[in-house]
């Protein structure tokens, strides 16, 4: 039998400390830097989950969303991120439109995507529950 701990994911950044300040400042996230790991950082999702951020050289950003963020309000919440700096993508696809703001209505949960500094996709999408 496959035996683990707590399990996490990870994603690369081009630039340690343009992520540090973008998680922490932009989205409110707590960061951790790990000791010993020059450039490493965790990002603290809940007291028992984090996602590992580490610096590549030759980073490529992900062309999918590596990180979803519920809301109950996405409009408040894309007015928030907006006025912090944050540029919602805007999608003008067939059959894949995005409004003026970046939200997608085209069916599921209202969504928006943006970008972190290093061009890694990130969502915050509309839950009610």
């Amino acid at each position: 039998m496959f035996k683990h701990q707590q399990p996490f994911s990870g994603f690369s950044v081009d630039d340690a400390e343009k992520a540090k300040e973008f998680y922490s400042a932009i989205l409110g996230l707590e960061v951790i830097e790990v000791p010993d790991m020059q450039g490493i950082l965790k990002l603290k999702l809940s007291a028992d989950s984090h996602i590992l951020i580490y610096p590549k050289p030759n980073h490529i950003p992900a062309t999918f969303t590596i990180l979803n963020f519920p809301v109950h309000d996405i409009n408040d919440a894309a007015a928030a991120l907006t006025q912090l700096g944050v540029k919602f993508l805007i999608y003008d696809e067939p059959g894949f439109k995005t409004d003026d703001q970046g939200i997608f209505h085209g069916g599921g949960p209202k969504i928006a995507w943006f970008t972190d500094p290093a061009g890694n996709i990130i969502s915050i999408l509309e839950q009610n529950d």
